[in-house]
């Protein structure tokens, strides 16, 4: 249990915005290679079309929405329609995968699939970087004050809106 409390510790203490140097090759591929990884485990088929889904919606930290994963998808597989997307997307999300950011009916990859959460996300409203916290305090005290007013939770997606760090930067607040 303290094993399991530090290691969530230690991702909390990560920075959720990535570097402006930062190799995104290498963040995608290891996504996907974490992302095979817990299918195989699982049972689950991440089939070469719901890779390409992922791996489409890891290709930058922020929210992508579906009709952009079908464009970029026609590409290569011209007669891909929108429920071939949205039942990949569906398998993605039940998996742990990725999540939807509801205010922006976009999706973003799952920073730490292999354990079950609860997301907050940072959203930036000038560049549209997105971070995940998935802090375990801030859903126990939502659940607890919810509780407290007789509501039961049935799921919670935290969005807050603001600047990220290089926008911030760029703008001279950092």
């Amino acid at each position: 249990m303290a094993r399991a409390a530090a290691a969530t510790a230690k991702r909390h203490a990560r920075p959720a915005f990535v570097a402006p140097r930062h190799n995104h090759e290498s963040c995608v591929d290891a996504a996907i290679e974490r992302a095979s990884t817990l299918c195989v485990k699982r049972g689950a088929r991440l089939t070469d079309l719901r890779r390409e889904v992922l791996t489409l919606v890891w290709q930058g930290h922020e929210p992508v929405g579906a009709y952009d994963i079908l464009d970029a998808l026609r590409r290569r597989h011209p007669g891909a329609a929108p429920p071939t997307v949205y039942r990949a997307l569906e398998f993605l999300i039940a998996e742990g995968l990725i999540h939807r950011i509801e205010s922006l009916n976009a999706y973003v990859g799952c920073s730490h699939p292999d354990e079950p959460h609860v997301s907050q996300f940072l959203i930036c409203e000038r560049c549209n970087a997105t971070a995940e916290l998935g802090d375990p305090a801030i859903a126990a005290a939502v659940a607890r004050r919810a509780a407290a007013q007789g509501f039961a939770v049935a799921r919670q997606t935290i969005e807050v809106r603001g600047l990220c760090p290089n926008c911030r930067k760029a703008q001279g607040e950092a």
